[in-house]
């Protein structure tokens, strides 16, 4: 019996356009970034835990920094709806003593604190989803499997000084992702979007950039990670450790309590 990897399956039968032919370029930069994050070790990642410094801006200016754990968790969604449903829970613990968090669900948020916990407005929970839906590492991870998802290359560049291959990503809902892979180590280095303010209806660019990446138990993780939204600095994280399969159990995404974690 010939016995087929996640990887070989993932990379050999799910990374096809959905309409005309394949796009070898693109798809090879795909495959390969996909095995420099990790291979199978990266795909089957169950959790992660990141623990570090976080610092906000605002008009590009320092506004708050914060020692930071960041503990992400994996769900299982049927790829026939990854495009739709988030597969990932996330808890942002802030300060020394641990004593405010967001805590982020598939379907709703909150910020907690020792007053208890208030439901994160609908927008800001729908900007997180779709940024998420559209973020490179959640993509490579979460949605290869999905119908209709296409890779499309643009070709090389150079990038803040690093050559780069570059390839749009596109779902079945017309989202465009455009991410910068380094030509030596594969690696996501750089990532575009745009998307429609829910509000005002404006366009909104954003863009996010990883660096610094470290191998831990077979993944590649970026340790540095910085957002900028319409040109300006909005977030940045510098990761000290980053561990992965703690085996993060439920009660760590509560949303209606503040649990104190180690």
């Amino acid at each position: 019996m010939i016995r087929t990897s996640l990887l070989s399956l993932l990379l050999s039968a799910t990374l096809l356009p959905a309409q005309g032919r394949p796009d070898a370029r693109a798809r090879k930069v795909i495959d390969d970034a996909v095995v420099a994050l990790g291979g199978e070790k990266f795909l089957t990642m169950e959790d992660r835990t990141e623990i570090g410094r976080v610092y906000s801006f605002y008009n590009d200016k320092l506004t708050g920094l914060s020692i930071a754990k960041v503990y992400t968790r994996y769900i299982s969604v049927d790829p026939t709806k990854s495009g739709l449903d988030l597969g990932v829970r996330e808890r942002q613990v802030f300060g020394k003593k641990e004593d405010s968090a967001v805590v982020l669900t598939e379907n709703k948020g909150a910020n907690i604190n020792w007053r208890g916990a208030k439901p994160l407005p609908a927008e800001d929970f729908e900007r997180y989803r779709e940024s998420t839906l559209r973020s490179v590492l959640y993509l490579l991870r979460h949605r290869l499997r999905e119908k209709g998802l296409t890779f499309e290359s643009r070709g090389s560049e150079v990038v803040d000084h690093q050559p780069v291959e570059v390839v749009d990503i596109i779902d079945s809902e017309n989202r465009q992702s455009t991410v910068y892979f380094h030509q030596t180590t594969h690696l996501p280095v750089k990532q575009t979007f745009s998307r429609l303010d829910l509000k005002t209806r404006d366009r909104i660019d954003e863009v996010t950039y990883f660096a610094r990446y470290r191998e831990t138990d077979g993944i590649q993780w970026p340790q540095e990670i910085t957002r900028e939204r319409n040109g300006e600095k909005i977030y940045q994280i510098f990761a000290e450790t980053v561990r992965f399969n703690q085996n993060l159990t439920d009660d760590l995404f509560d949303t209606s309590t503040l649990t104190r974690k180690k």
